[in-house]
């Protein structure tokens, strides 16, 4: 493909397929004929989330494209910002034949990690599309998605359509962020909008990974781990770096997130891992030893890390920062460690924590709750058989996220909440790696695919 440093000129939005509208001699557009379009223009929209507590949101103007989008077809919808100006966030609900059924609540996050153009193959907010996919920050994680929710909103309303119960669809700020100015802001200030929400569907899950045989199985996300921001600080004797230092904080800190970083926490099967693995087992044939299941790793090709990382707790650092001069030994060190916790296990993880940092070593914790839910129920059914309508003699099965999205604000509510954005994914393609990375891209084809599916479990969820 041939690169490009800078993002194509048009603005978003402006006379593509997206705006086509159906005609004499022209089909109607159905949700699939613009999900990539539209996809495009969001990726365009630079929403780059900094996680600066203090600063404005960059979601406002992608929002705006959303209810432009939506209003077009017909949508009332609420725009609200949420927690610090820019935070824009669009929610529209269409009404279902069931009124008295709880609500589905779709959701996907607007805003974006950071990218570096300078280590691109293409501009990170070009939306190119080449090679057969839609590339740029957010192709995956996850305006991929959110597009395929516009395009299926959008056409459920040109079709006239009336689902089995209301639908909530739900356009986010900053969940790049942990969504505190985002859903989290939302479901303690603004419930209203979810009023009879029972279920919700978001991002990562629905995908698929193909086993040797060329058996292909969706995960459908039934858990998430909890999140765990862990700050440290050590306090020492300041003095001149030229003499001995028995009280050093650097050294006392270094040597703390040292033992840390080593150890293994402990193996535990869930039930979504337990389901999972034993799911696998019957697909490949090979049964997985209960004693060792990390020996199943390998099966789940470049699946194997997202996989693995739901087996145990992990904590990693991310941040060291001390002293202000090199021949200065400082007072003070601190550290910043994300942590993910297995369900059931925060009391246990914290307990070994402090227990390897040792004392001296000051600690501040913030966390997420993590999620789970059975992998069962007519939804779940309803998400089977969209997918089986696609893609036959495909399997189905849970899977725990190691990472956290927006599930964790919405089942504040005490909604069950499910990773469903489904693509089907080609057999090599490492898509784990595709979130926060580099040359992030998604093939057009599973974005069609996935529309598709949407389309069909959104009309007999």
């Amino acid at each position: 493909m041939t690169p490009r440093s800078t993002p194509p000129s048009p603005p978003p939005g402006t006379g593509g397929p997206a705006d086509a509208p159906a005609g004499p001699g022209r089909p109607p557009l159905r949700p699939w004929d613009e999900v990539v379009a539209l996809a495009s223009d969001l990726i365009r929209i630079d929403t780059t989330n900094t996680a600066d507590a203090g600063g404005a949101g960059t979601e406002r103007p992608a929002a705006e494209y959303v209810a432009a989008k939506l209003a077009e077809v017909g949508y009332e919808f609420t725009y609200v910002e949420a927690g610090a100006p820019g935070r824009g966030n669009v929610v529209a609900r269409l009404p279902g034949a069931d009124p008295a059924r709880g609500a589905l609540l779709i959701h996907g996050h607007l805003d974006v990690v950071p990218a570096d153009p300078a280590e691109w193959s293409v501009h990170p907010f070009s939306g190119e599309v080449a090679d057969g996919y839609l590339w740029g920050r957010g192709a995956v994680d996850m305006k991929g998605m959110v597009a395929m929710m516009l395009a299926v909103a959008r056409g459920h309303r040109r079709d006239g359509v009336l689902p089995p119960r209301d639908l909530v669809f739900a356009f986010v700020s900053d969940e790049e962020a942990g969504g505190f100015q985002g859903a989290r802001w939302l479901v303690d200030n603004r419930p209203e909008l979810f009023e009879g929400v029972t279920e919700a569907v978001g991002e990562v899950g629905g995908f698929s990974v193909t086993f040797a045989d060329a058996t292909r199985a969706y995960l459908i996300g039934t858990a998430e781990k909890g999140a765990v921001w862990l700050r440290l600080r050590a306090l020492g004797t300041a003095g001149h770096a030229s003499l001995p230092h028995d009280d050093n904080p650097v050294a006392k800190l270094a040597a703390a997130v040292t033992r840390l970083e080593a150890h293994r926490f402990p193996l535990v099967l869930t039930p979504a891992v337990r389901e999972l693995l034993e799911g696998v087992a019957d697909i490949t044939g090979v049964p997985f030893d209960e004693n060792d299941p990390e020996a199943a790793l390998a099966r789940f090709g470049h699946a194997s890390r997202l996989i693995g990382a739901s087996l145990r707790d992990t904590a990693n650092t991310t941040r060291f920062d001390a002293g202000y001069k090199a021949n200065v030994v400082p007072g003070t060190a601190r550290a910043e460690v994300d942590a993910r916790v297995l369900p059931g296990r925060e009391e246990a993880f914290r307990a070994e924590v402090a227990a390897l940092l040792g004392p001296g070593i000051e600690q501040e914790w913030n966390s997420l709750p993590a999620v789970e839910t059975a992998f069962e129920g007519r939804l779940v059914e309803a998400m089977t058989l969209s997918l089986a309508a696609e893609d036959p003699g495909a399997r189905v099965l849970p899977y725990m996220l190691s990472a956290a999205t927006d599930a964790k604000s919405f089942q504040r509510l005490g909604i069950r909440t499910f990773g469903f954005a489904p693509l089907r994914l080609p057999a090599g393609l490492d898509f784990a790696a595709l979130f926060h990375g580099v040359d992030e891209r998604v093939p057009v084809e599973a974005l069609e695919f996935g529309t598709r599916v949407l389309d069909r479990f959104l009309r007999h969820c």
